[in-house]
């Protein structure tokens, strides 16, 4: 149900410790037979099913982002405060940041839209390190509040480009002093021939990962519209608008990057 939430603890998390097996992830195949006719992408039960396998071949430096995540916030989630996965998806950032705050008294608040991904999240969560919660709804309604770490994994370039600003000034108000925004996104570039570059050797890269051709295009007229990079400097300047003084790129490959900024 949109807008309800689930608090996982470990007294509680015996009810929840269902079959792994039952949420064990196929291979992404929704592309692969010719379709006729491509609806927009959307994150509903076919793509929930293979979300895992997905990202994971299409994201060049994915679990390195995974294990950085884990990083920062062994180094900056602070005491009795709350982590954000924002767009959590099935929760790989989720586990990796509740496990990095284990025995601080955190609190990981996991939001997500789509009902697929949160209900295969909630049972993933049976043994969480720290306490979790995981809300169904819309991050940009999600107030954000005593703040340490906030992540953004992959998750702006699905929100309106006009929304952007404002989801970034309420993360920077809400995040206490001294806290991280960690940001991941697919990027765009101003030259329209570096573009086209690392986009081709983007699509190069997802045939290695055993995408044909048929898949690679069928899937890119479905996220038209949908999934809308931004600049590397678009996100440098909304970061520094919103106050953040401090602002570093952490990764890069091809068109992907990291970034870190501090409160």
């Amino acid at each position: 149900m949109q807008g309800a939430s689930i608090n996982i603890t470990m007294s509680h998390a015996k009810n929840l410790a269902l079959d792994q097996e039952s949420v064990k992830q196929s291979r992404d195949q929704l592309f692969a037979k010719k379709r006729y006719k491509i609806s927009r992408f959307a994150f509903d039960e076919s793509v929930a099913a293979v979300f895992d396998d997905m990202i994971r071949r299409s994201v060049p430096g994915y679990q390195s982002i995974l294990q950085m995540i884990g990083h920062f916030c062994d180094v900056y989630a602070r005491p009795a405060t709350r982590l954000y996965d924002l767009g959590a998806s099935l929760g790989s950032a989720t586990h990796i940041m509740a496990a990095a705050a284990a025995d601080r008294d955190c609190l990981v608040v996991a939001v997500d839209n789509s009902e697929p991904m949160v209900e295969k999240l909630k049972i993933t969560l049976a043994n969480p390190a720290t306490d979790v919660e995981v809300v169904c709804e819309d991050l940009l309604d999600t107030p954000i509040t005593n703040a340490s770490v906030v992540v953004l994994n992959l998750a702006m370039q699905f929100i309106a480009p006009e929304q952007r600003d404002g989801l970034v000034e309420k993360i920077y108000h809400g995040l206490n002093p001294g806290g991280i925004l960690l940001l991941t996104e697919k990027i765009s570039f101003e030259d329209q021939a570096r573009d086209a570059h690392m986009t081709e050797l983007y699509y190069a890269y997802k045939k290695t990962q055993g995408y044909s051709d048929l898949e690679i295009a069928q899937k890119r007229t479905a996220l038209e519209n949908v999934l809308i990079c931004d600049t590397e400097n678009a996100h440098l300047d909304r970061l520094k608008s919103s106050g953040f003084n401090h602002v570093d790129v952490w990764f890069r490959v091809l068109n992907f990057m990291s970034l870190v900024a501090v409160k």
